[in-house]
């Protein structure tokens, strides 16, 4: 395994890292718990492929997360590094990040966490947090009396607000998404390390959406891969400001395969990074909608979730990845990052066509995304 500086925290980072939100469970007594046996068997080969870094939440595997892995790490707790996340949409008053990082503590049986999350924080959303409740005081107590050693955020906002959120100066590594598919975070991540951040990457597969691509969509590439789950770590490792790849792994399976892909770090050279891209756009451009998620069609005024809705119909129609799909769509206005309404909340207004620099028929396309998606 390739080990990386995690920034400028001391830490030198496995470049895979063991993403606990998709822990194996089991029935039993009509509840489903964490099949802890299981759990216990895949971090002990992880570790043994060189896996040093797990990262768990307050809410991963119904709650029940933190617990199943403090219990497998606790052999080996000396050897490895371990991430937990602050509840952010649930600190209202002064003491609550202290509380919840009190209750996780307990929850993984340790006496500290290595790098603890502000968890999908915004810029707007930490500023506003920090005003009510002073958390960021919490962060820096906690890191003093030695029960957190790295202050971290996972991000969820806008690009050039993670930039933002680098520059206030507070943090020592970032977690956010960036694969394949989704590239977004690209130039602030680049940010981030110039600035001296660790960066560990989520969802180096999108969340199961680049190890469904359909193969011939790099046929044409001269890559000597053996599957899509290969080229996606492979690109994502390509990218030198990045440390860590997070895998959410749910069996052995997985772990020794992701193990195996990213013991060596190997990087795509850069004509097959600039190839591959070139095919990603390429085959974008080929659907009828091609949204690039600009916004400027946003806000809707019956608060339909246009740029979300298209998403979800390129990953449908262009790449084919229609359960990932049809889920992303079901999760507008029920998951708390996906807000507003589905596109059967069109009025046909059309205000949103007045705006959009794609000359898309925004109107006719959210009828078609409803028939397609709602299912």
């Amino acid at each position: 395994m390739i080990y990386r500086p995690l920034g400028n925290t001391g830490i030198n980072i496995s470049s895979l890292g063991f993403g606990c939100m998709r822990l194996p469970m089991i029935e039993k007594d009509e509840n489903k718990i964490i099949d802890q046996e299981k759990v216990d068997e895949m971090f002990r080969k992880a570790f043994e492929l060189g896996v040093n870094y797990f990262d768990t939440a307050w809410f991963y595997n119904d709650f029940l997360s933190e617990a199943a892995v403090g219990k497998a790490l606790k052999p080996i707790r000396d050897k490895v590094y371990v991430s937990t996340k602050c509840p952010s949409h649930l600190v209202k008053e002064p003491g609550d990040y202290t509380k919840f990082l009190t209750q996780q503590l307990e929850r993984l049986d340790m006496d500290y966490v290595d790098i603890y999350h502000f968890h999908g924080i915004g810029y707007e959303k930490f500023l506003k947090i920090e005003e009510k409740t002073g958390w960021l005081a919490e962060a820096e107590k906690a890191k003093k009396e030695g029960l957190i050693k790295h202050i971290a955020f996972s991000f969820h906002d806008k690009p050039e607000n993670m930039i933002k959120l680098v520059d206030l100066g507070h943090f020592e590594s970032v977690l956010c998404q960036y694969n394949l598919i989704d590239q977004s975070n690209n130039k602030a991540i680049e940010y981030a390390k110039e600035k001296g951040l660790g960066v560990i990457i989520m969802g180096p597969l999108g969340g199961g959406r680049v190890s469904g691509l359909p193969t011939d969509l790099t046929k044409e590439l001269n890559i000597g891969v053996q599957s899509s789950v290969e080229l996606a770590l492979r690109f994502v490792f390509s990218n030198q400001n990045i440390d860590c790849a997070l895998s959410g792994m749910e069996n052995i399976n997985m772990v020794e395969e992701n193990a195996k892909l990213s013991e060596g770090r190997s990087e795509l050279a850069p004509d097959e990074v600039t190839a591959l891209n070139s095919v990603m756009e390429k085959n974008s451009k080929l659907s009828d909608l091609y949204c690039t998620g600009c916004n400027y069609c946003m806000p809707c005024p019956f608060d339909v979730n246009i740029p979300h809705i298209f998403k979800m119909m390129n990953y449908y129609r262009v790449y084919n990845i229609k359960d990932f799909a049809v889920d992303g769509y079901t999760e507008i206005g029920i998951n708390q990052f996906v807000k507003g309404k589905k596109a059967d909340a069109c009025t046909d207004c059309g205000v949103c066509e007045t705006k959009c620099p794609q000359k898309i028929e925004i109107r006719k396309q959210l009828k078609e995304s409803h028939l397609t998606l709602g299912v």
